[in-house]
């Protein structure tokens, strides 16, 4: 809303009752509200979308990045409304939103590809016997999945078949299509993704990399741009093979290719998001790039504002995804008021979130905060930039991921950019958000807990100060000096 604000256009912000006070309502120009709070009745309703869409002379959409931004029939729904659609093709979407298909053109560009099949499993046996071939452990994969749904890792022939029956269960429920595949399972990659950029007068270009391998559940935490490990052969070749499965779907306007990348520096295409991504801001940051103002130039028809050779890395930009999660208590979502909610400032920090002080915390959606993003000269002078932001970025009243954000900025794997997927696996444990106290101060706090519980049992001291005498713990200053 704030790129097309400064585009000169008008906005309409479409709100279930739960966010009947969220920050996009006030901001954009008319607001309607579609349905009640489950994302059923109202975000996933495309009819009442495109229904408010035609009452109020709208004549294009932004999906955004979640509910029906990858939705090919919502697509088809936009166009056939005679509104532009702020996205791909449905048939583009149609293409890589299944997994199978996504392979199958990166294999005919021959863009490289972990071993595995290229069909959905129709024989359990069958199957089992080209896992065998391929080698355990393998992944058995949800075509039309995401976000880990649908998704096994199979260590063994045992225990292929109970394992194939389990997801191909989950991928039912999950997204109506049980399809599933096989592929080696890479132990110890790295997520990297490319950001790429299409119009529909034949021009594509790739803005680099983003780093995603900080995750829990299969979805991301931090996301860096650009990646410390890639050399500038590597992160070329990369781009260049993002361009080509974009081409082969003949797509226009902003989308993400996903790589893997193994501890032998080979990748291989894992997938391609038809839509504008939840990090996207690092490249913004690295690139001097509006990407929201850059989709709608490329939905009105306009070629890309600039070529391939045009873009340059400009230092370094680190993202956190401030959730309402217990980090120790495996990252349960957590429900609440923002009693205080005070956002960090200063040069290079941006964050961009819908929350605001005295807000409530609903159940229905992502339990996503805000994006705190840090750009800096360097890499190393980003991270210290975030420790500075989360420091200041003060939240109460619910349980954050702040905390768990810090310990990643200073851990040893995460600064000398030696890490993968499994960084949680490996180096996280709960207890390491405890406070690290000195061996004096767990001394004084011994004996100020030691004299509370004395004095309370022989009703020495009130457990709150009253007109007869102070509070126990002015008692307990005393008493330590």
């Amino acid at each position: 809303m704030r790129s097309a604000r400064e585009m000169g256009i008008k906005t309409v912000a479409v709100y279930s009752e739960a966010d009947r006070l969220s920050s996009h309502v006030r901001y954009a120009d008319e607001a309607v509200c579609i349905g009640p709070p489950p994302s059923a009745q109202s975000y996933l309703r495309g009819d009442k979308i495109i229904e408010v869409c035609k009452e109020l002379g709208v004549d294009g959409i932004h999906p955004g990045y979640g509910f029906l931004s990858e939705n090919a029939a919502f697509a088809r729904m936009v166009r056939e409304a005679g509104i532009t659609f702020i996205g791909p093709s449905p048939e583009a979407m149609d293409m890589m939103g299944s997994k199978l298909s996504a392979k199958a053109a990166a294999k005919a560009h021959h863009i490289p590809l972990v071993p595995g099949t290229d069909e959905a499993i129709t024989d359990p046996h069958a199957a089992r016997e080209i896992a065998q071939s391929i080698g355990f452990p393998v992944l058995i994969k949800a075509s039309a999945g995401g976000g880990g749904k649908g998704m096994r890792i199979v260590h063994n022939s045992e225990d292929f078949l109970e394992q194939l029956q389990l997801a191909v269960s989950e991928a039912t429920s999950a997204f109506g299509d049980g399809s599933v595949f096989i592929e080696r399972y890479v132990g110890s990659p790295r997520h990297i993704e490319i950001q790429v950029m299409a119009d529909n007068h034949g021009n594509c270009v790739y803005l680099f990399e983003r780093e995603c391998s900080i995750q829990r559940r299969h979805q991301k935490v931090v996301e860096e741009a650009p990646s410390s490990v890639l050399t500038p052969e590597l992160r070329r070749e990369m781009g260049e093979c993002a361009v080509r499965i974009a081409q082969a779907c003949n797509y226009s306007g902003a989308g993400t290719v996903e790589f893997l990348l193994d501890e032998n520096m080979n990748f291989y295409f894992l997938e391609m998001n038809t839509r504008l991504q939840v990090e996207h801001p690092v490249t913004e940051m690295i690139t001097g790039k509006d990407l929201v103002k850059e989709q709608i130039r490329v939905a009105r028809g306009e070629k890309l504002s600039f070529t391939q050779d045009e873009l340059n890395i400009s230092g370094h930009a680190i993202e956190i995804r401030v959730y309402a999660e217990d980090p120790e208590n495996n990252f349960l979502p957590d429900i609440g008021n923002l009693q205080v909610y005070r956002l960090p400032q200063g040069n290079g920090v941006r964050v961009d979130g819908g929350f605001e002080e005295g807000m409530d915390i609903p159940i229905y959606y992502d339990p996503m905060l805000s994006k705190l993003i840090v750009h800096a000269a360097n890499r190393e002078e980003a991270m210290r930039g975030m420790v500075r932001a989360i420091d200041d970025y003060t939240i109460s009243g619910v349980k954050n991921t702040l905390r768990f954000c810090r310990f990643v900025m200073e851990h040893p794997a995460f600064v000398s950019g030696n890490f993968d997927t499994n960084f949680i696996r490996d180096h996280y444990k709960p207890e390491m958000l405890q406070p690290d106290f000195s061996e004096d101060e767990r001394e004084v706090a011994g004996m100020f807990a030691a004299f509370i519980r004395e004095s309370t049992a022989k009703n020495l001291i009130p457990l709150t100060e009253t007109a007869s005498g102070p509070s126990p713990w002015k008692l307990a200053r005393k008493q330590m000096r």
